[in-house]
């Protein structure tokens, strides 16, 4: 498809629509491949750096997942500060901000010692690092999402909001791919003794490519501009809240069945594979792979169609199939690749009628002035609340003998959300940015 440049954006100054785009897609690329990085990987360092219950092999397991969730509680901040940040000194120097960051985290996960060399210290130092990484990751929705919105032209801003979970998934496929590639090129004790740590330093790495790109970009908040010469007020920490209350609680109503389920479908599912039916490994990471290449192809088709036909449709096709399908899909897991690799597929053709459009229908909630900040920090709570603890409780379930009410919980969630969908949302995308 050609891409014709942008009209000017607020600041009146000409830029391409590609260089747009790539300034927020390489650096999301760069977060989200290390974030999902230690999803992937986490079977395999769980039991170096944390120790093994007596009884009971999970609990390495879940150990690395609890501090999985721990750094997703960090996102809430980073969504909050790293989003004023953006509205008040502009989208572009909150990218280079947070890209930074999650390099830093990243090498920090990578160089993390062993519990067997420096005890207690090992999981001290990786949680650390995700601490990090959940701040930066924060910042980087609140940012990247406001700035690829903010560059759409008219009646373009469905497909140009695709593009965030396009360079996410572009990240996960690297992740993915990379692990996938070790852990067939080496011995299972070699990928747990040193295998995991590859990919981590590969991504300290591509955060270095990710900070040159985005310094080309251009900035879109002509309110950023305004408040740097004096003549606008800088909007206060919770002016988003106090201002836009029902805005808030709307974005987390739309995401909160939204980020269980993509949190599951993109990187747990093929764990929860692992420990459920006790699907092979190896295959697992090369479905997953499979699944997020046709994920990623899914996102513009589907933001395109948002411009065309809205955002609640869309938002309601993905609520009632997340409310139907979690229970049938997760009971047809058996050890047969073809299983895993139709359960992953079906319900990403559903989960892409939600991540195709979020980032458009969070921004379009709120004027400029507060945009990064109301869109990020609602949505990263929601996130760290339901998305970031969907491995801990999959586990957890699966320790207590429960395995089968984790499709119910999904399931419960998505009604919550398909109610706000259909009483509560209005429809925005025919609405100008505020």
């Amino acid at each position: 498809m050609a891409t014709p440049p942008l009209s000017q954006s607020p600041l009146g100054i000409p830029k391409s629509r590609v260089r747009q785009l790539m300034a927020a897609s390489i650096g999301n690329v760069v977060e989200w491949y290390d974030w999902y990085a230690y999803t992937f990987l986490a079977i395999y360092f769980s039991s170096q750096v944390f120790p093994s219950g007596a009884a009971n092999s999970l609990v390495p397991l879940l150990s690395s997942f609890a501090v999985f969730a721990v750094g997703f509680f960090m996102r809430p901040l980073g969504g909050l500060l790293v989003g004023a940040f953006a509205d008040r000194y502009g989208r572009k120097s909150a990218m280079t901000f947070t890209i930074v960051l999650m390099g830093a985290g990243s090498l920090l996960v990578g160089l993390t010692p062993t519990y067997e060399a420096v005890g207690v210290l090992a999981p001290i130092i990786l949680t650390l690092a995700r601490l990090v990484q959940g701040l930066s990751v924060g910042g980087e929705f609140a940012a990247a999402t406001t700035f690829l919105v903010e560059s759409a032209p008219p009646g373009r801003r469905g497909l140009f909001s695709s593009f965030q979970y396009v360079s996410t998934t572009i990240g996960q496929l690297l992740a993915s791919g990379l692990a996938a590639l070790l852990a067939t090129a080496l011995a299972e004790s070699d990928m747990s003794s040193y295998g995991w740590r590859i990919p981590f330093v590969v991504g300290a790495v591509l955060s270095l490519v990710g900070l040159w790109i985005r310094k080309g970009a251009d900035e879109t908040s002509a309110v950023a501009e305004d408040i740097r010469r004096g003549d606008t007020e800088r909007p206060k920490l919770f002016d988003f809240l106090r201002h836009h209350p029902r805005s808030a609680a709307t974005i987390v109503g739309i995401t909160v069945a939204g980020t269980v389920a993509y949190y599951t479908w993109t990187s747990f599912l093929p764990t929860y594979a692992q420990i459920t039916v006790g699907f092979d490994k190896a295959d697992s990471l090369q479905i997953g792979t499979i699944s997020l290449v046709f994920f990623m192809i899914l996102q513009p088709l589907l933001g395109m169609l948002s411009d065309r036909v809205g955002r609640r449709p869309m938002l309601i096709a993905f609520g009632l199939g997340f409310l139907v399908l979690p229970v049938p899909l997760l009971g047809m897991l058996t050890t047969s690749y073809g299983s895993l690799l139709a359960v992953q597929l079906v319900g990403m053709v559903f989960l892409g009628c939600f991540t195709s459009i979020s980032a458009a229908v969070n921004s379009e909630l709120f004027p400029t002035r507060v945009r990064a900040a109301g869109a990020g920090f609602p949505y990263s709570l929601t996130v760290a609340l339901f998305g970031g603890t969907a491995p801990l409780i999959g586990t957890a379930l699966q320790e207590a003998g429960n395995p089968g009410l984790f499709p119910w919980y999904m399931s419960a969630l998505a009604l919550v959300s398909t109610l706000v969908y259909v009483f509560v949302l209005r429809e925005t995308k025919d609405q100008p940015l505020r």
